[in-house]
């Protein structure tokens, strides 16, 4: 009796906790897989076995929760760059505010939260993976344009379009490119992975730079 309530006791300790997710624990370890795997294999040389490798699952675990690798890629991308579009988003559109700050202030807010966000952190390496590989991928840059550059082109054209109606802006030009805020971003994503360690860039320096080189050109009579 006493050795049947022992086991009844450790089979009572080894549950999980109420309200757990099953499984969520390995999504997880599987995304954090792939984040590496993809970052130095690239995505057309990365396999899934060896994702699972490095997240300690079998091959088969990581079907139960994506498609294929390209849906694995697209959660990847996801879960990491969503949430910065998001901030973006919030950023451009004013929040509480009483009153909308200027364009030019937004767009150095952006700069730097792309700075903050992505160029110093990890997420460089999936932006840089798009940049050298969406091409060969097209369904890759579809849902890249989709979810991160729509988004955030669209939220920067439309509080542009409100600068120019208001007289902050004295032509249509950053309506119709707001790409050109964005560009060094881009440049300096790839000058960091191939040619930061001959000559450091500060990209935070290089955007500043450039953005205001862009509104001294749109406020000048």
């Amino acid at each position: 009796m006493r050795k049947s309530s022992a086991v009844r006791k450790k089979k009572t300790a080894s549950r999980p906790p109420r309200g757990a997710e099953p499984g969520k624990d390995k999504r997880e370890l599987i995304l954090s897989a792939a984040f590496e795997e993809f970052s130095q294999s690239g995505f057309a040389a990365a396999r899934l076995e060896d994702v699972a490798r490095r997240a300690d699952v079998a091959k088969g675990t990581i079907y139960l929760y994506f498609k294929d690798k390209e849906a694995l890629f697209q959660e990847l991308l996801r879960a990491e760059i969503s949430p910065v579009i998001a901030m973006l988003e919030a950023l451009l559109a004013g929040g509480k505010e009483a009153k909308p700050a200027p364009l030019r202030e937004l767009a150095l807010r952006v700069a730097d939260l792309f700075v903050e966000q992505v160029i110093a952190t990890r997420r460089k390496d999936i932006v840089r993976l798009i940049l050298t590989e969406g091409s060969r991928f097209p369904k890759l840059a579809e849902f890249y344009y989709r979810e991160v550059i729509a988004r955030g082109l669209g939220a920067f054209r439309s509080r542009a379009q409100r600068a120019l109606k208001e007289g902050e802006l004295k032509s249509d030009t950053l309506v119709r490119f707001p790409q050109l805020v964005v560009a060094p971003a881009l440049t300096a994503i790839v000058w960091k992975s191939m040619f930061d360690k001959y000559e450091p860039l500060d990209a935070a320096a290089l955007m500043k730079a450039h953005i205001e080189n862009l509104f001294d050109r749109e406020e000048r009579p």
